[in-house]
């Protein structure tokens, strides 16, 4: 699979960013995946004239995709660190 990167995009509320943030370029190590034919078929068409030079690099794009924002949706503050947070804006005046 290519290593297309995907870059972390900020989220609502008191969400972290994701540990991981895989940089192009920087995925030496490869592995297979196997995908009914059927579906690689239609993937190939699909991707026809676009940027994508194979079905490898548009899963792993999509794949990359789907688990930032699974994480996105995990990986939230502490109850001890949005404590310290909310702490901080009240004495900031921010909030009540």
């Amino acid at each position: 699979m290519s290593s297309r990167g995907e870059g972390p995009a900020g989220g609502p509320g008191l969400k972290k960013k994701p540990i991981w943030y895989i940089k192009s370029g920087m995925d030496k190590e490869f592995t297979t995946v196997s995908i009914p034919t059927s579906l690689h078929k239609k993937i190939e068409e699909s991707i026809k004239g676009t940027e994508y030079g194979s079905v490898s690099s548009y899963v792993a794009k999509v794949l990359r995709e789907s688990l930032f924002k699974a994480e996105l949706a995990t990986e939230v503050f502490s109850k001890d660190e949005e404590e310290k947070v909310k702490e901080r804006l009240k004495a900031l005046g921010y909030i009540d």
